[in-house]
């Protein structure tokens, strides 16, 4: 314990910075939705922990799988559809304090998105430097959408997760990276994001000591493929055991999550959404938006393969990007499924490391400012489904 306290110390120091910032970020967008919500007779607390998938969440955690809603059209949400990590650590918090289900799935989000954000800055500090990393986390705290990082929803504890995975790919230390990657696995569908970019290191990594003639330790080979091997158990155990409770098989996930009208047609759907925009005037300003919008994160990416990102963030990204702009699903929630893809946010946060202090603050502060009011508008409008 005291060699964990005596490495943490130096590296928590270290991402002060990043972290005091994303929390004044965060504290701001919570102020600006309590304002927001009370002018408009709600609660602010009720649109962070029990609406939407916080509700499902919720009864995950209180009731076990088994729950559906059938809808009058035919289709069938079922609570299979949420991956388990959440729910049980809403569950286990619930059983050791006097929080409900909902006030605990509220607690672990706020714990997770600050150790998000020590993972995003401990990942870009390690390929670009403390300033970049400061950077990167105060981008990935104003993002339009970033008030779901305080709400009692999934992403803030999937993108911890998939940080410290990557974080400790990036570092060898493959036993750990894959761990993590399980848990991220057990945490949202995307994990397969965070499987794919250990695989993809570990495979490379293979092939680059085949290659040298000094090779490596057997040791260091051995902990390399356990951590390959513990990466997709997470997400393969959970589908498995998914499709056997449905009696469907290996792919009785995918006929759960088709019951919400969810799947991967590789962008097709959201082509028609987008291109159905331009039948009336108002509606072309909002598919011209969408356009651009997409255009964005395709030049984000690319600016990340020409900036010669590490490969597990551009495999772990590319994934990312794929699985939200690719699937069939409501196309409101496609922003804050991006959200975990924080190495998109790299070209920008090292732009804007470039920059001065004061200038760089100005930019950011004024930017937290409009994604605060734009939170609080949302979160009392149309929401995060």
């Amino acid at each position: 314990m005291t060699d964990l306290a005596t490495r943490t110390e130096p590296a928590l120091r270290r991402a002060a910075p990043a972290l005091l910032g994303y929390a004044a970020v965060r504290a701001l967008g919570l102020i600006a939705l309590a304002v927001w919500s009370a002018a408009r007779g709600k609660s602010a607390y009720t649109l962070l922990t029990a609406r939407w998938d916080a509700l499902w969440y919720t009864r995950v955690a209180e009731l076990g799988y088994g729950y559906e809603v059938r809808l009058p059209g035919g289709d069938v949400h079922s609570n299979l559809a949420f991956f388990p990590l959440l729910p049980w650590l809403e569950r286990l918090l619930a059983a050791l304090t006097p929080l409900s289900y909902a006030d605990a799935g509220f607690a672990v989000s706020l714990l997770a998105s600050l150790a998000a954000a020590w993972g995003v800055f401990a990942v870009t500090d390690h390929v670009y430097g403390r300033r970049a990393g400061v950077c990167a986390v105060l981008l990935w705290a104003v993002l339009p959408v970033g008030i779901v990082q305080s709400m009692a929803y999934s992403e803030s504890l999937f993108t911890a997760l998939a940080a410290w995975s990557l974080y400790a790919v990036l570092t060898g230390r493959w036993v750990t990276a894959g761990a993590l990657a399980s848990l991220a696995g057990l945490t949202r569908p995307v994990g397969i994001a965070v499987v794919a970019a250990v695989w993809a290191a570990g495979i490379a990594a293979f092939v680059r000591n085949r290659a040298d003639a000094a090779g490596e330790t057997s040791v260091l080979s051995l902990r390399r493929a356990l951590g390959l091997a513990l990466a997709p158990v997470g997400t393969a155990v959970y589908v498995l055991w998914v499709g056997h409770r449905t009696g469907k098989g290996p792919f009785g996930y995918l006929d759960v999550q088709a019951g919400w009208r969810n799947g991967f047609d590789g962008g097709y759907a959201f082509a028609r959404f987008v291109a159905d925009k331009f039948t009336s005037f108002p509606s072309a300003l909002a598919g011209a938006g969408l356009i651009v919008g997409v255009g964005l994160v395709v030049w984000l990416y690319v600016s990340c393969v020409r900036q010669g990102q590490p490969l597990p963030l551009l495999v772990y990204a590319g994934v990312v990007t794929a699985l939200a702009l690719c699937a069939s699903s409501y196309f409101g929630s496609k922003p804050r499924l991006l959200m975990p893809g924080f190495p998109l946010l790299l070209p920008l946060a090292l732009a804007l490391a470039r920059l001065r202090t004061r200038r760089s603050a100005v930019i950011v502060a004024s930017i937290a400012g409009a994604s605060a009011l734009y939170g609080a508008f949302w979160l009392n409008g149309s929401g995060p489904p």
